[in-house]
């Protein structure tokens, strides 16, 4: 089974499932709010969190315009991007934040300089957005730091995406892909729950999902099959301002995900069926059955099958006894009120 590290975490199919909260731009541009989602996801208890470093001069232009027109004061997506941005010194601050919480810290590079920034500070993984999947200059930087990789595929095509498992595999770089869906929302039957099944069946892949619901549902069906990664967006309410909303999940969400990927994680455990059987000894004595009569019986009487039954509670003369039990003499008067002993039949029963 492929694994691979991740700040100290090991991530493979079959493992427990690594969470990322995806922040992206929620913050909207504001640093104090960044810091309270890495204090709320850590909070939550998912595994990493994961921003995006958008550096607007080395990564748009003024041509570039908006997917959708949502912003009360951004002209075009460069005036957006250059807004949201943080500084060198502002994404080293969340970093060490993010460390502090014990959370793994990522946030996806928009340009080769976004690599170089985030290298420096001590990222120790990256995760590639969609729409990045085959640019080769990003992926060359990328390689070069030696670092896992996970890309998202929501745009690809199959050929696209062997294209992409070629260049990790010619560099040896380690790398996982998720499945993703290009929606805002996505509706749940764009999902794509097969398209894990091929990347992990036919390819070998250390494979997850990048979820754009706004449900916890897809997180999980997958969980449950034991994907290696798990990615969502998140906010603290959907009734925020944002692009993203409407595709994200609550932080409370985000911590029920939490508690059923650890649920889900304990019930993969193996379970022997003889060991638990001697475990519950007393308590299958006090469940089962044991031979005793139907009704009443004097001394001296000769048993029939007709007069023996089973009663709780299972401590006393199995029913597989019984047939050597048929023919035989009670030593004593016995009541049909409590269980058959061996008393009962004395050295008739030897």
């Amino acid at each position: 089974m492929r694994t691979f590290s991740l700040d100290g975490k090991s991530i493979g199919n079959g493992k427990k499932t690594f969470i990322i909260a995806e922040i992206g731009l929620a913050h909207d541009g504001s640093l104090g709010m960044a810091h309270s989602y890495v204090d709320a996801v850590a909070d939550a208890g998912a595994d990493a969190i994961k921003f995006q470093t958008h550096i607007a001069e080395a990564e748009s232009t003024s041509n570039e315009q908006f997917r959708i027109n949502f912003s009360y004061e951004d002209a075009t997506r460069f005036d957006y991007w250059k807004r949201t941005g943080f500084t060198f010194e502002q994404w080293d601050g969340l970093f060490a934040h993010a460390q502090e919480r014990g959370l793994t810290f990522l946030s996806t590079p928009f340009s080769t300089t976004a690599v170089h920034w985030l290298d420096k500070i001590g990222v120790r993984g990256w995760k590639v957005g969609s729409g990045d999947l085959g640019n080769w200059e990003l992926a060359e930087a990328l390689a070069h730091t030696g670092k896992p990789v996970i890309f998202s595929t929501g745009m690809s095509s199959w050929d696209e995406i062997e294209d992409v498992i070629a260049f990790c595999t010619e560099r040896k770089m380690d790398m996982a892909l998720l499945q993703c869906t290009s929606k805002y929302p996505a509706p749940l039957k764009d999902v794509g729950l097969n398209v894990i099944d091929r990347l992990q069946n036919d390819f070998g892949i250390i494979s997850g999902l990048s979820d754009h619901s706004g449900t916890v549902f897809p997180s999980l069906a997958v969980m449950a099959r034991g994907v290696a990664i798990v990615e969502f967006h998140v906010v603290f309410d959907k009734r925020m301002f944002g692009l993203d909303t409407k595709a994200s999940l609550t932080l409370d969400e985000l911590a029920f995900v939490v508690e059923a990927r650890n649920a889900f994680h304990s019930m993969g455990s193996e379970v022997d069926k003889n060991t638990t059987a001697q475990e519950m000894g007393k308590m299958r004595k006090l469940f089962g059955r044991s031979l005793a009569l139907r009704h009443d019986l004097a001394k001296g009487a000769i048993l029939t099958e007709e007069d023996l039954c089973l009663k709780k509670p299972g401590s006393g003369i199995p029913h597989k006894e019984l047939v050597n039990l048929i023919g035989k003499p009670l030593t004593r008067a016995v009541p049909a009120s409590r269980l058959l002993c061996i008393e009962d039949i004395g050295n008739e029963y030897e």
